[in-house]
């Protein structure tokens, strides 16, 4: 998986190959022309040196940054509960590997999150109000977030019925998580939301696709 933090790849290119094509030497304050990749299937792209350097300049923290890693965490949480329950109830022991897959992987995303707003509280950027209603902390307000009777449902379940719903509420909850990924690649500013957006993405697209084909999907 390629990550936005390692897309910007530098085109050392000497300015006696440059020369020839253009015909005039470059402005001196130009800089080496840089190779950008364009994200999943979009093309690469030549960038002047100048402005590559004013994008690689450090950007303030937008509160669509703030807001996701905030709302971002409970919604982590819910899935860890509603994973925590497939041993001992599940029939498929393939949903109790997934179960074991999302814990290994949310669990350490929420310690990073959760480092990510105490050193974004350090510098003077709290930000508790979430725009869609609710607050961010409690889940309240956020796509795929499975309600109270549900998660009671899913626990009381057992064998195929369990693996049913499980299925059921995971898929809807990734799906929510993705759609939350998505909108903050487009309104976010800080490269490592921009990271943890994109692993979002790619993990939970293919935890999708893997209930997708078991019985229970």
């Amino acid at each position: 998986m390629v990550r936005p933090s390692r897309w910007w790849v530098i085109g050392l290119l000497t300015v006696a190959a440059v020369l020839p094509s253009c015909g005039a030497p470059a402005p001196p304050d130009a800089g080496p022309p840089v190779l950008v990749p364009g994200r999943p299937g979009e093309p690469a792209r030549s960038m002047p040196g100048a402005e590559a350097a004013q994008r690689r300049a450090p950007v303030p923290v937008s509160p669509a940054d703030l807001l996701y890693v905030e709302r971002m965490i409970p919604h982590h949480e819910q899935a860890l509960t509603m994973a925590a329950l497939a041993a001992g109830r599940a029939a498929d022991p393939q949903i109790v590997a997934l179960a074991e897959r999302i814990n290994a992987s949310q669990a350490p995303e929420i310690a990073v999150m959760q480092a990510w707003l105490e050193r974004q509280d350090a510098l003077g950027h709290p930000h508790d109000e979430d725009p869609d209603g609710g607050h961010p902390h409690d889940g309240s307000g956020m796509p795929g977030m499975a309600t109270p009777t549900q998660l009671d449902a899913l626990a009381a379940a057992g064998g195929p019925e369990f693996d049913r719903q499980f299925v059921e509420l995971m898929t809807a909850h990734h799906l929510g998580a993705i759609a939350m990924a998505s909108d903050v690649l487009v309104t976010g500013t800080d490269i490592t939301v921009s990271e943890m957006a994109q692993d979002v993405t790619v993990t939970q697209s293919v935890e999708i696709d893997r209930m997708r084909a078991l019985p229970a999907g």
